[in-house]
């Protein structure tokens, strides 16, 4: 079965050859809490993360929030209709600005601790008792600004910029892919859900893209695709795809989906049936169906658990075949989570004793492979077979930055 699954690494040269290539991750890095501050400061500051799209913001006011990294970073649509991305933190004494996940604020944000305000640009209007702060100037105190970029109407932040690439141009190689499907007029179906896993995060990721897995554990997807699974490798993305087969699923809803899918018309004829997953560095994800996209982050909460934060996106469609197959989709995918839950929980279990160091990487194996090099020329620590001793974090001998 596993020589079915078509895989193709197109990174190598971008990234050179690593003695290491033939081997996986050392199981310690998925427990050890220093490893996960390292993580923290030279992979995900610098990591570009989604937070929403522009149509979950349409309106003067509306705002999305995102908890990371012990952040919290708000994206407002401002008067002028620009969209910008601020730290929700007030520059007086750090009160948080804004509450909830989503939300108007109107043309005014005041911070609930004492009444300081600003504009939907970010700017300090109103500052109570201001005879009391000589010297002052309401512009040297405007809103903290994080970095973003719009990629196909979903906006993306970075709490650091480290002079790495873009989003759009970390997924150049499959723009051609990507832009048949229109993505900036999608709008939200559903709110963003929160699924906490008991697993380090790295766990969630190699599970995303490892194709081996899928004739083995997961029935459904094997039934739809059959053994035609695809997986490439990119220097910052991968892709892993399957075409929907023609014999009807004995599973009711495959079978439903399969057989009322309609024609969407806005794709090509190749993608009428075709499913495609990117994996977007170095936790995140597009799941790009004919019928819907949905996007996914795994988020480190601790060095062996995490949350899966998700929320899918459509094109409006009333046509009742297009409900059904969404509501087929959701269900289709429920039990493939189920699986995918269950497969990294007893891998994490393994992780956590001292019997794992690491294991053999197999040539197919491009998506892992592509991972292990890249966190193992982030933090050299990662090549050792057994954890230092705790606290190694502070003595470090490669700085983290």
């Amino acid at each position: 079965m596993a020589d079915a699954i078509r895989t193709r690494s197109d990174n190598q040269t971008t990234q050179g050859a690593d003695a290491d290539d033939a081997f996986s991750l050392p199981g310690w890095i998925y427990r050890d809490a220093d490893f996960l501050e390292v993580e923290r400061e030279v992979i995900f500051r610098r990591a570009w993360q989604v937070v929403c799209h522009l149509n979950d913001i349409p309106a003067v006011g509306d705002y999305h929030t995102f908890n990371f990294l012990g952040e919290s970073v708000v994206v407002l649509r401002g008067g002028d209709g620009t969209v910008r991305a601020f730290h929700n933190v007030c520059r007086h004494r750090a009160a948080r600005l804004l509450d909830g996940d989503s939300g108007n604020c109107g043309r005014r944000i005041t911070c609930p601790y004492h009444a300081w305000s600003y504009n939907t640009e970010g700017r300090l209007i109103g500052v109570p008792h201001r005879s009391e702060f000589p010297d002052f100037q309401l512009a040297d105190y405007p809103m903290m600004p994080v970095a973003f970029e719009i990629y196909h109407g979903f906006i993306f932040i970075r709490l650091e910029d480290d002079g790495g690439p873009g989003v759009a141009e970390m997924m150049a190689p499959y723009e051609h892919e990507i832009a048949p499907y229109r993505l900036e007029e999608l709008v939200p179906l559903g709110r963003v859900t929160m699924r906490p896993r008991a697993v380090n995060w790295k766990n969630v990721g190699d599970n995303y893209s490892d194709s081996l897995h899928i004739t083995v554990a997961h029935p459904g997807l094997t039934r739809l695709f059959g053994f035609g699974y695809g997986l490439e490798s990119q220097e910052w993305v991968d892709k892993m795809w399957g075409h929907l087969i023609d014999p009807p699923s004995r599973n009711l809803s495959e079978r439903f989906y399969q057989k009322y899918l309609p024609q969407v018309l806005h794709l090509p004829a190749e993608r009428q049936r075709l499913w495609t997953y990117f994996k977007l560095w170095p936790n995140q994800a597009f799941d790009i169906y004919p019928d819907q996209i949905d996007f996914m982050q795994w988020i480190p909460t601790s060095p062996t658990e995490s949350v899966i934060r998700e929320i899918a996106y459509v094109h409006p469609d009333e046509r009742r075949e297009m409900k059904a197959v969404r509501y087929a989709n959701w269900r289709i995918n429920r039990q493939v989570n189920i699986e995918d839950k269950a497969l990294i929980e007893r891998v994490q279990q393994g992780m956590g004793g001292r019997a794992y160091a690491t294991g053999p990487l197999g040539r197919n194996e491009v998506s892992l492979r592509s991972f292990a090099r890249r966190i193992r020329s982030l933090i050299p620590e990662s090549r050792l077979m057994q954890a230092p001793a705790p606290g190694w974090k502070g003595r470090r001998a490669v700085p983290m930055k």
